[in-house]
């Protein structure tokens, strides 16, 4: 069954063309990588998919609703319900422990859970950093924080730019073996990343050229 699908989607930027009649699907439980060079869209295409822009043209369904008919409202409400967002700046608050940054998530969601944060945490490895603040973390925890936020409100989808664009190989390596630990479960993601290895874990790749789908590697 598909839970995303982008349906003839295009999005300029005044003279810019960023997308071009994109059409593409993913299917509930897929991992799917998104590649291509600077300029090729992948951040824009994030964006729309990820309910932080909406296209020119065209639709996108998210579990069978046409989001880019929705208000700036609408879209936040969605973003906030049924994805989790996971990017290569980590956008913790640096006065927060581990463990109230992931529960910040909780918050604009329903109630912060504790019980339910700690659990996150330990699901990445890091429940005993749960009290330690980001500047004492290493950035491969500090990312692993990012993925607990992202986790607590159970998304339908798991969305990642450049997910390990700042981390050292070793670190990279736990946080795509937490990939393929939440894909094993069931879990659709959707990796934006210019790093072949990245990509060769995902089921497909899909590489972007000036705005459009160049193709596609199964």
């Amino acid at each position: 069954m598909d839970l995303l699908e982008l349906k003839d989607i295009s999005k300029t930027y005044g003279q810019l063309n960023a997308l071009r009649n994109v059409d593409l699907t993913v299917r509930k439980g897929e991992w799917l990588a998104i590649m291509g060079p600077s300029g090729s869209g992948k951040t824009t295409m994030m964006n729309i998919i990820g309910c932080m822009d909406k296209p020119s043209t065209g639709s996108v369904f998210l579990d069978g609703v046409d989001i880019s008919r929705e208000s700036a409202r609408g879209l936040t409400t969605i973003r906030r319900d049924k994805i989790g967002l996971i990017f290569q700046q980590f956008h913790l608050v640096n006065y927060l422990t581990a463990l109230e940054n992931v529960m910040v998530a909780q918050f604009y969601h329903s109630l912060p859970d504790e019980k339910e944060a700690l659990e996150a945490l330990e699901r990445v490895g890091l429940a005993s950093r749960a009290r330690h603040l980001p500047s004492q973390l290493s950035g491969g925890e500090q990312q692993r924080v990012c993925i607990a936020r992202a986790l607590i409100n159970y998304p339908m989808l798991i969305l990642a730019d450049e997910p390990t664009g700042n981390l050292d190989e070793a670190n990279e390596r736990i946080v795509i073996d937490i990939f393929k630990k939440l894909h094993a479960e069931g879990s659709t993601i959707i990796v934006v990343t210019h790093d072949p290895e990245v990509a060769e874990d995902a089921q497909r790749t899909v590489v972007l050229e000036h705005g459009r789908i160049a193709r596609i590697i199964e």
